[in-house]
């Protein structure tokens, strides 16, 4: 490709008088591509990230859009001066970032610098990273080319885990206060309690740690879910079963039998999937409609048919009555710390259970409910196991 931003010959005609021009830089021919397809140019404003390109003087010859926007210095400004004088950038100690690189002078082994936060004038931070281009490993550097990136994504991440951890530690207090406490007072005042209080404050303990115990696990499944590496061990489900199981866990909470309403529909498909996984989703969606949603809670599971490849699959739809979701936030409902009410809990339920669902290779989906309420549906393949096709 070429490189420049505007034509070779404008690039040229800036370098110093004496210096030989910079030969253009062009992509080189892929093995078995048809013969013009290494002549095809490709513009460096069309790069995401800034490009700035030196020559073997030090010398700006390439300076793209992304740069000028980054640096809020234009191309015409940049090209044709020396590189130190056009980026005069400093390391987070203030000390002068070509100085120390020295990218012309030093080693002549050395490839480049790895990306760092470094500090444009103003104190603007920037990611910065360089590779030196030889004509063979130990020669002159022929051109240094200065890669620049915002940083807004690092610093929205940086966001991201900070929130969560301050989350996590909210959570975290209150039941750890409630489970010392009792201790603490079980054991030093052991002899003064009856029995049945003895065993109340005991029953709050244990109720405290699995509170503790499940928090633990959604850090451990979004860890998982994020770094690829969720496991899913298939083994046959019974899915209607398994609903069944967490409505007699809520009507044993407290809630009415009448507030459920499960259709089951015939003939579904033998589905193999992780039996605690299943659950895991089952019990976010059915807490998600007990705590925010209002009026009967339906749950739905029909066959279907998975629409990437014809294979059959199990699809369960859960809705309940209420207020359901607002149309702004229905694009935000999978993401981490949404929360659809000011009811409590961490936020962190449904991106877990879109990453379980997309990890059995399914789908899930909100939307509106018949009655006006929120509703999800998620689609789950057999999933049978290839050695038993």
């Amino acid at each position: 490709m070429t490189v420049g931003t505007g034509s070779p010959a404008q690039a040229r005609s800036t370098a110093p008088h004496g210096t030989p021009p910079t030969p253009a830089l062009k992509p080189a021919a892929t093995p078995g591509a048809p013969e013009g397809a290494a002549g095809l140019g490709i513009d460096p404003d069309d790069l995401p990230d800034g490009l700035v390109v030196a020559d073997a003087t030090g010398r700006i010859v390439c300076f793209n859009a992304a740069a000028s926007r980054i640096t809020a210095l234009s191309g015409a400004e940049a090209i044709g001066r020396p590189l130190d004088q056009a980026l005069p950038l400093e390391d987070l100690k203030g000390r002068r970032w070509w100085t120390l690189t020295d990218p012309y002078g030093g080693l002549a082994t050395r490839r480049g610098q790895p990306e760092r936060n470094l500090l444009l004038p103003g104190g603007r931070e920037v990611l910065v990273s360089a590779r030196y281009v030889r004509a063979h490993p130990t020669g002159p550097v022929q051109r240094v080319v200065v890669s620049l990136r915002g940083t807004e994504a690092r610093r929205r991440t940086e966001r991201s885990h900070a929130e969560l951890i301050a989350t996590v530690a909210h959570e975290l207090r209150s039941p750890l206060t409630s489970v010392k406490g009792f201790t603490a007072t079980l054991l030093d005042k052991w002899e003064r309690f009856t029995d049945d209080q003895k065993r109340l404050m005991l029953e709050t303990v244990d109720a405290d740690a699995g509170r503790i115990k499940r928090l633990i696990a959604e850090l451990l499944d979004i860890s998982r879910i994020d770094s690829g590496r969720l496991e899913v061990r298939r083994q046959p489900v019974d899915i209607a079963a398994a609903v069944g199981r967490h409505i007699q866990a809520h009507t044993t909470g407290g809630q009415s039998p009448d507030r459920f309403f499960v259709r089951v529909r015939p003939d579904l498909p033998e589905l193999w999937a992780d039996p605690d996984k299943i659950d895991q989703i089952l019990g976010n969606l059915l807490e998600n409609a007990v705590r925010h949603g209002e009026g009967t809670v339906t749950i739905e599971v029909a066959p279907t048919t998975c629409t990437t490849d014809g294979e059959k699959g199990t699809e369960v739809t859960v809705s309940d009555e209420g207020p359901g979701i607002p149309e702004e936030s229905m694009g935000r409902v999978f993401t981490r710390f949404w929360r659809g009410s000011k009811r409590g809990g961490t936020g962190l339920g449904l991106y877990i259970v879109k990453g379980v669902v997309e990890a059995h290779g399914g789908t899930i989906t909100v939307g509106r409910g018949p009655c006006g309420g929120a509703e999800f549906r998620f689609i789950l393949p057999v999933g049978t196991p290839a050695h038993l096709l």
